[in-house]
Order: structure tokens, then sequence, then C-alpha cells
């Protein structure tokens, strides 16, 4: 299509500000942003879509608007809904680069552009290729009836031959056609497409698990309303679908892969749905959170808990316990612009709370994600003991939570499935905490449940590595207390003790350290941990004398070895 179409058409609410000679460009796309720099995602021929968030001064204009015009960008639209009337700095910058500019009224979704422009560019193409895309915007504006993303994938096999899923950031199937994924290999695909991502390189991306080919094609939020546009790559990598193809798209015609990035817009406005969908569950949740935060009274709350339960455990006849699970996303900045990780927080929050066996995304139904700051908090419902299990078994007391009964969230259950691809794409800059509460079952035990899992993502933060998460159970251990250690304190101690060996043993390559954690693993046990390192308990005797020797500690002694466990806990 071309660029004069969208003017003749009244429902899109463009007006154009510049480049009326240049309106014969041909459309060949359109993208949705607001990075400062978005030409990693741009292959030309696009018609770009911001809402100006990237813009803090008049002096920003033309480094994008130049980026643009260098990517062969064809047309950029602005809306008015961020400042109000376009600035003059970018209508000036669109005419140095020849870059015909519109603004989009504040009342027009930048959804109802894409969707708008997809199907004009779809069913402009020729052959079977257009005929596809065209059945596909019919089936995905339908509505539920149409079949959604899963008859999109369909058509995909039974026209092109093309077997097709959608996945989650973590690699949960959002929808699919055909045979399911081996699996991991939702996981895996999930691990090299957020690698990719974070590396900076364009779409698609080409992954191969088990000899088999895919290529990983991202799928962005598209809605003006559902989540801001991104200034940074981070703020959505953690959050964004994708749609992995069995096939190496590397060799494609233009055409083909027109075709597959207009399937992902379009999956990207049924996704757009979805996101919506979820407003009222987070409301409630932010409702709550911010009773239970500003200490509103025990009654209150217990009322907005009961508007809660039926719209989360729909046909529930009793009101259920209740978890809270804390999750941070934090990025290092070494000096650079602030990365905004709340919405993140929780996007991600309410996709690891989902059962990574069960595929499509409305099962996140039951889930009330709020956010505030950085921390996303989750209250998540438990249904009701039944009455045979309320009862205190022989050994357990009536304080005893479900969850303590394996009906419950569990920490190290909730990470075990997504590590893999977050830590991917949490790269060598960033980290995912996550603690969990015990269950209560009233309002009075939600604002302790609320600390309770707050303490318990300290100690997660507290230990390496890059996706942490520990369970109210820990806050009974020495791990409580290595959290609220001062740093400063935590660097002299574990200086004092460890910069001897790790001295020795970069110089001499001795393993003193190694030996020395395998030697507390196994509780001072001579003939284990020399099982263990494969060593001759002479050789083992050897290093731990150089241990002492170093230290001035001996091992032997309780309270010595209780100094270097925790020097290697906080190192």
């Amino acid at each position: 299509m071309r660029l004069r179409a969208l003017l003749e058409t009244d429902a899109l609410g463009l007006r154009l500000l510049g480049g009326d000679d240049e309106l014969d460009r041909t459309v060949r796309g359109v993208m949705t942003t607001d990075l400062r720099d978005p030409s990693r995602y741009l292959s030309g021929g696009e018609l770009v879509l911001t809402g100006l968030a990237w813009r803090r001064s008049a002096d920003d204009s033309e480094p994008f608007v130049r980026i643009l015009a260098s990517a062969g960008v064809v047309g950029l639209a602005a809306g008015e809904a961020e400042l109000g009337d376009i600035p003059d700095d970018l209508v000036l910058a669109c005419e140095r680069h020849r870059l015909p500019l519109f603004a989009v009224n504040e009342d027009v979704a930048f959804a109802t552009i894409t969707e708008h422009v997809v199907r004009q560019v779809s069913g402009e193409r020729a052959g079977d290729l257009a005929a596809v895309v065209d059945r596909h915007r019919r089936l995905m504006t339908s509505g539920p009836a149409g079949g959604g993303p899963e008859v999109v994938l369909d058509l995909l096999g039974s026209d092109l031959d093309l077997r097709a899923w959608v996945l989650s950031p973590t690699g949960r199937r959002i929808a699919g056609a055909g045979e399911p994924l081996p699996p991991g290999t939702g996981a895996g695909l999930a691990a090299e497409h957020l690698a990719a991502t974070r590396t900076g390189r364009r779409g698609p991306h080409r992954a191969t698990l088990d000899g088999i080919t895919y290529s990983l094609f991202p799928i962005r939020n598209t809605g003006r309303g559902a989540v801001p546009a991104a200034r940074d790559v981070r703020e959505t990598v953690l959050s964004d679908w994708l749609l992995a193809v069995e096939a190496d798209a590397s060799d494609w015609p233009a055409a083909r892969l027109d075709l597959l990035q207009g399937v992902t817009q379009l999956i990207a406005v049924e996704r757009d749905r979805r996101e919506a969908a979820r407003t009222v569950r987070r409301r409630l949740a932010q409702e709550v959170l911010e009773l239970v935060q500003t200490g509103a009274p025990p009654a209150e709350i217990a009322a907005r808990l009961r508007v809660a339960a039926p719209v989360l455990l729909p046909g529930l006849g009793t009101a259920p316990h209740w978890q809270v699970v804390v999750a941070r996303v934090e990025w290092d900045e070494e000096g650079g612009s602030p990365v905004e990780t709340g919405p993140a927080a929780q996007s991600l929050l309410e996709e690891i709370l989902v059962d990574p066996a069960a595929p499509g995304s409305e099962i996140a139904d039951r889930i009330a994600v709020a956010h505030t700051g950085e921390e996303a908090v989750a209250l998540v419902p438990l249904p009701a003991v039944p009455p045979a299990a309320a009862e205190p078994a022989e050994g357990r007391t009536d304080e005893q939570e479900p969850d303590q009964d394996g009906t419950g969230l569990h920490a190290d259950a909730l990470l075990a499935s997504v590590r893999e691809p977050l830590s991917a794409g949490l790269a060598d800059d960033g980290r995912l905490t996550l603690g969990v509460s015990a269950a209560v079952h009233s309002a009075e035990g939600l604002r302790g449940a609320l600390e309770e899992a707050r303490h318990a993502r300290r100690v997660a933060a507290a230990r390496p590595g890059r996706v942490c998460a520990a369970g109210h159970h820990e806050l009974a251990s020495h791990v409580l207390l290595l959290p609220f250690v001062p740093d400063d304190v935590r660097r002299a101690f574990t200086a004092r003790l460890l910069d001897p060996l790790r001295d020795y043993d970069r110089r001499h390559r001795a393993e003193l350290i190694p030996t020395l954690e395998a030697f507390l693993d196994c509780d001072g046990s001579w003939t284990r941990c020399a099982g263990r390192l494969h060593l001759h308990v002479n050789t083992l005797r050897y290093r731990v004398g150089r241990i002492e020797q170093l230290t001035g500690r001996d091992l032997s002694r309780l309270e010595d070895k209780l100094d270097f466990f925790l020097a290697l806990r906080m190192s």
C-alpha cells in the first residue's frame, strides 16, 4: 500500500504534517517503538508509530529521524497523547530528511493503525501467500469464535507446510497446531531468542536444537494502552512472546519473511486483547496491596478479598487461603539511563506463576499481580483446605500452613523450568530474585505474609546467580541474617579469610578454595571429602594444613569452620 492511502481512511485519525511530495512511497510493514535507536528492528519500508517517549529535549529529534531515514523507513506517525501537539523540532527534522510525518489523534490506538496496515499490505501481495495472510486476518479479528492464534498456526501448517508455535518468554507454549514441542525444547528456544535479542541482533533468529532448525520471530506489544513502549530493550525483553517456526528462514524470499512478520503483528494484536483482560485482576491486586501497606483495618482488607476471590477462583464456595510472592528485576546501570523494571517484573511474575506444562494464556486468569516501584507482588489464592485435611495430623500443629502439606507454592519449584531462558535474557547485567510467603487464611495474616515474602526475596538476593528464589521456611536459618550484613562489613570479613587463599590459588593453582568448600560440605570428614575431590587423604590433609597456615585458623574448631562457612556464603 502507499502512504497516501492512509490519509484517505478517516478511522485512522492521521493528519499530515509534512512530506506531501513523498506520499507515493510503498509501505511494506509497520512498527511501534519508543526506543531512541530502533535501527536493530528495522529492515526498510516500515511505517513507524511512536508515542514520543524517547524525546527528552528538542535535540533528540534530529538523531532519531536520521536513524529512521537511514534504515529506509517510509513514514513516521507520532501520537499526540504524550505531548499534545507534535513538537516543531520533530517536524523540522522530518523535513530535512524528507521523511513524511503524520500526527495520530489521541483517541486512535496504535493497534488500530497496525491492524489496518497489516491487512492492507497483506491483501496486496499476490499469490497464495496473500490469500493465507488474509485468511489469518479474518480469523484473528473475528474474536474468540475465530479460534485465535491456534487457527492461524494451523493455517500456516496446512497452506505453507510450516509447523509453528507461539511461546512465552520462558518457553511455555501459548499456542500451537499439531504436535507439541519435545520436552525442554520450548525453554531452549526461548533462551536462544532472549540471548540473541540481548545482543541486538535483528530477528528472525536461527536456532538448532536436537538437530532441528528453528527460526524465531519476536512478537511485540502493539497496543498503546497495554504496555508502554520501551525506551530500552531490557524493559520488555523478559515479557515479549515469540513465534518459533520449524524452518530455516535465512534463505526465504522477502515475500515469505514479510508474511511471517505480518502474522506476528496479528498475533500481537491478539496478545493486546489478552493483556487488557488482565486489567481487572491487576487492579484487584493493587487495591489489596495498597490496603495492606497502609495498615488498613483487617475488616476492610477482608471485604476486598471477598470481592477478589470469585474473580480469581470462580465457583469456589469457601474463602481460600492466600500466599504472597514478591519478585524484583534489577539491571546494572553503569552510568546509563535508569531502566523501568516494575511492569516487566509484573508481567514476568504472572508468567512464572503459571504451570509450565499448561498451554495457553487464559490459565493466568487466576493470578493477580500488582507492582509498586521496582517490585512486583502477587496475591495467589489457594483452594480452602478440605475438612479432613484441616484436622491436625499426628505431629502437626494447627498453625502449620497448607503449603507445608504440598498444596501451596514452593520457591525452588517456581523457577525450576524457567531458569535457563530467564538467565539468557538477563545476560550478564540483570538479576531476578523472588520470595514466597507461607499461606495465610485471613486478612490479619496478609501483612505479615507480605513482609515474609519480602524478607525471603532479600535472602534470595544475597545468593550468587542471575535467577534466585527463597521461601519462608528459610527465614529460620542463618541465611536470613546474611542480606542485612552491611556491604563494607561483608567485604572486610570475606577478604580477611578468603583473599590469602585466592592469592595462593592464583599463584600456584592449588585449588584451596574448592577444597575448603568441599571440606565444609562433607562436615569435616576426611574420607568423604577426599573421595569427592578424588584425592588421597594425605593430599587433602596437606591442603587443609596450607589453608590453616595462610589464614591462622584451625579447621578442627567449630568457630573457625563457621567463619569460613559464612565467608563463602557471603562472597
